[in-house]
């Protein structure tokens, strides 16, 4: 096997550790792109080329959250992840705790912790890597990579929900959500929600975006019904699909451009929260981008030509 095929062999793998690290996909492709780039100019034959190609994304991957984060400090308004339609790492004995691991929740949950703790999470409790690939990796020992793991694992484990939702009950939750959503029925929209539900979105400054997060099961479902009718009105769609393993939608204009994506958490039969990410340096990987400020002058002008 050539080298290129070997790296090409790996490349699932390793985007789906730089994307757990980093939340983000364009940063995560850059990641992988220059593991590409050192791989291809060492001159050295390590004896494995999963250990090397994955230090070195886990390296870079750890060296871009570190400036990342100082960005994030400046971002306006709520971060979110990048939005991921596939993962095309496939483990089929563990595609589900995979998936989990993909979850926005779970990316948020991420960025808890430090991006030391963060990698040797990533490694050790997602893909299982060895304490002593870890150490490798991260340039810690053994004895301190289990520490990082147990501290990392104990921060996570605290944020979660105490029970998990079944992903079956949560795909036939979500199919009423999105048919209540498109006929404008509040009260079965309200019925989906919890109680203290909350919708949070993610503008970044650059595309229209909540003033503030909206909580409650009426606001939710009176915003939601406002929202796909001012979709409609511009002949927008909504296209129901799996985003970071849950149910999800990308919401397009009349060309079928990416407008922004909704990720839905769902718990003991209720939404929970919804997130939409809008801006536009988010969604590129998903297809060409629409104009949203095109979009809601033109849903304003329609609202007041009709009344």
């Amino acid at each position: 096997m050539t080298r290129t095929e070997e790296f090409e062999e790996l490349r699932p793998l390793l985007f789906a550790i730089a994307y757990r690290i980093l939340g983000s996909v364009s940063e995560a492709e850059d990641a992988v792109q220059e593991s590409w780039l050192r791989w291809d100019a060492s001159s050295t034959v390590p004896r494995s080329a999963k250990a090397y190609l994955s230090t070195t994304v886990t390296r870079i991957s750890m060296d871009v959250l570190r400036s990342a984060r100082v960005r994030r400090e400046t971002y306006v308004g709520p971060w979110l992840p990048e939005p991921l339609l596939t993962d095309s790492y496939e483990d089929p004995a563990r595609s589900a705790e995979l998936a989990d691991s993909l979850s926005t929740a779970a990316l948020l949950l991420l960025e808890r912790l430090s991006p030391l703790e963060r990698a040797v999470f990533v490694l050790r409790e997602v893909f299982a890597f060895g304490f002593e690939e870890i150490a490798a990796a991260v340039g810690r020992s053994e004895a301190a990579c289990r520490q990082l793991a147990v501290r990392a694992r104990r921060h996570m484990d605290e944020g979660r929900p105490r029970f998990e939702a079944d992903r079956k009950e949560c795909e036939v939750l979500a199919g009423r959500f999105f048919d209540a959503l498109k006929e404008g029925d509040v009260d079965s929209l309200r019925k989906l929600l919890a109680a203290d539900v909350e919708m949070v979105g993610d503008g970044g400054g650059k595309g229209p975006q909540l003033a503030r997060t909206i909580v409650g099961d009426d606001h939710v479902a009176r915003l939601l019904a406002f929202l796909f009718t001012t979709l409609a009105r511009v002949d927008g769609t909504l296209e129901a699909r799996e985003l970071n393993g849950q149910p999800g939608a990308i919401l397009r204009d009349r060309d079928s451009k990416v407008l922004n994506t909704w990720t839905l958490d769902i718990l003991d039969g209720r939404i929970r929260t919804i997130r939409s990410v809008t801006n536009p340096d988010k969604l590129g990987h998903l297809g060409p981008v629409a104009d949203a400020w095109a979009l809601n002058r033109e849903a304003h002008q329609s609202r007041r030509t009709t009344k």
